[in-house]
């Protein structure tokens, strides 16, 4: 029987580049499964079950941790390159010969490394609440980031409905709705990361957004079909980035959600998976 439930599936491993990388795989085992990227600081249980779950009723979805996160093992490296590396070693051991990859926040800057690293392993490609190397604002956390993940909450996930979310009414209600949905998966949760994982994604976040000569250049070397996402009101990455994405991509859409800040996928979640799931199913345009 195949496993569509995100809170149920078990955790398995793979080991490739000398990496014991953690993984989770349900969904409809049929066409180019998904792969998912996370965020800054962030497990396979920082996915949104109305996600991942959403996808998996039409597809295979592939959630998992890379090195030196959480339940896999090695070290974070300090570069997005070998964090891509990484990745698409993991894909490989897995022995896929295609896949659709997502990548969110910095998960996107890995998911464009795959791409650029692995062309041919990669037929469409989602970015999401991310940006390009050199993107605005991106050679640091942002003022706001910075505030916000500076900040102490009552409760620790409540940082999520800052750097997810905005602060209208709506959008923070949505955000209760996604911390609910996200501590379902009461057994076997990934732990959380040591402290060694943010100073080292920190790192290779600094170093990706650097300024650079044309820093631009080599996105036109992705021709995958992309979808960029994002919310409107980003404060994490600005969402001038997921424009500059869109104009610099030869082949890519762009959608926009309203009133929503970095986590616009978990505020709409189903037009998200409705609107992806389009994408991705898509005749291959002529």
């Amino acid at each position: 029987m195949t496993q569509h439930n995100h809170q149920t599936v078990p955790t398995q491993f793979v080991e490739a580049n000398g990496v014991r990388f953690a993984y989770r795989r349900f969904g409809k085992a049929a066409g180019v499964p998904l792969v998912f990227n996370q965020h800054f600081t962030g497990t396979m249980d920082h996915w949104d079950p109305a996600v991942t779950d959403g996808f998996a009723k039409d597809r295979e979805v592939i959630l998992f941790n890379n090195a030196g996160v959480s339940s896999s093992s090695g070290e974070v490296p300090s570069t997005i390159e070998k964090m891509g590396d990484n990745a698409v070693a993991f894909i490989k051991a897995l022995r896929l010969s295609k896949v659709d990859v997502l990548g969110f926040s910095i998960g996107g800057f890995v998911a464009q490394e795959i791409a650029v690293r692995a062309p041919d392993l990669v037929r469409r490609l989602v970015l999401v609440g991310t940006g390009p190397r050199s993107g605005e604002g991106m050679a640091a956390l942002t003022p706001e980031a910075q505030e916000i993940f500076g900040a102490i909450y009552d409760k620790p996930d409540h940082l999520w409905l800052r750097v997810h979310f905005t602060k209208s009414e709506q959008s923070q209600a949505a955000g209760r709705e996604f911390l609910t949905r996200f501590r379902r998966r009461a057994e076997n949760r990934d732990p959380e990361v040591n402290e060694k994982v943010a100073p080292a994604q920190i790192e290779a976040i600094g170093e990706w957004g650097a300024p650079r000569d044309k820093p631009f250049e080599y996105l036109k070397s992705i021709r995958q079909p992309t979808l960029v996402v994002n919310g409107g009101k980003d404060v994490i990455i600005y969402a001038v980035n997921s424009f500059i994405l869109q104009q610099h991509l030869p082949n890519a859409q762009l959608v926009l959600y309203p009133d929503a800040n970095h986590g616009s996928q978990y505020q709409y979640p189903k037009l998200f998976v409705r609107h992806v799931s389009l994408f991705l199913s898509e005749e291959e345009a002529r």
